[in-house]
């Protein structure tokens, strides 16, 4: 055996990092038949067996433990390939992905891309709104928008702004309930919190504030649900004042609770800012977002 397909190696590296057929064919979008294809072929190429079945999945062999770090430095060369092909690309044509955080692709991006597209026609958006963060280095998008500093090496960041962070109610609740005027005035409201996540478990404690689970009435951790309970009413709920500014219907909590605004990033790969249409479509993201967080 002189080449070994990269597709066959790609399949092997989804199965070892998920364990099971069915997580890595949604990891690298393919089929479970097809990807059960592909690792019988690899097997036959290699003559050795890569995995075992058991209780928790597929497990890998002593033979395919042993090929698993060659097998990744075959898909980090594989992966810098496509990028510094990508970045040499110069026509402002052709398809840019971006991800952002939920509120940020439904609540921000939309007018901007609306005037993106208008002035660049033949460039292609494909938008990603999650709130989970998307691998760069693994080209799953080739921008990013995060509400966070970027931690991963090779990558481009370009800090925007920064979101403050508001309590946020309607007039119509604050007519019912009545209005806080201290933090310890917050035991008597209903607060909005989060299911799953505990950042505003640890944003209380952040500001020496005690606050179990149970003490929020409704928790949701899918933001733009969220913000549509807090916008019906439903309670106080903690938002980004640039989008709450933009709903008359809210009204700001004035109690001296201040949370640490949201540092705003756009993001891409060192290996793609050289190709002209994500260059293009960076810098518009950038100038029109960074207004918007400066109040321009």
């Amino acid at each position: 055996m002189n080449t070994l397909d990269w597709t066959l190696l790609r399949a092997f590296l989804a199965v070892v990092e998920t364990g099971s057929l069915s997580a890595a064919a949604a990891l690298i979008g393919a089929t479970q038949p097809t990807l059960s294809r592909h690792i019988r072929a690899l097997e036959t190429a290699l003559g050795v067996t890569l995995f075992i079945r058991s209780a928790r999945g597929l497990d890998p062999t002593e033979a395919a433990l042993g090929l698993i770090d060659a097998a990744r430095a075959m898909g980090e060369a594989a992966e810098t390939f496509a990028l510094k092909a990508q970045g040499r690309a110069q026509g402002l044509r052709g398809t840019v992905r971006i991800t952002a955080s939920v509120m940020v692709a439904n609540l921000l991006l939309p007018p901007i891309l609306a005037d993106l597209r208008a002035a660049e026609p033949c460039i292609q958006i494909e938008l990603v709104a999650s709130d989970q963060a998307q691998n760069l280095l693994r080209r799953d998008a080739d921008i990013a928008i995060r509400m966070f500093d970027p931690t991963q090496n090779a990558l481009i960041a370009r800090r925007l702004g920064e979101a403050p962070l508001g309590l946020f109610g309607t007039h119509g609740y604050f007519e019912r309930r009545g209005r806080p005027r201290t933090v310890a005035d917050l035991d008597e409201h209903d607060v909005l919190g989060f299911d799953r996540s505990d950042a505003l478990l640890r944003a209380y404690a952040a500001h020496g504030l005690r606050a179990a689970r149970t003490d929020f009435p409704i928790r949701c951790d899918d933001q733009m649900a969220y913000w549509n309970l807090m916008r019906a009413g439903a309670g106080l709920g903690f938002a980004q004042v640039l989008l709450a500014g933009r709903h008359p219907e809210l009204e700001q909590a004035q109690i001296g609770l201040a949370l640490a605004p949201l540092p705003v990033w756009l993001v891409l790969h060192e290996e793609v800012r050289g190709n002209a249409r994500n260059r293009r479509v960076a810098d518009f993201v950038t100038d029109a977002l960074g207004a918007l967080l400066r109040g321009g």
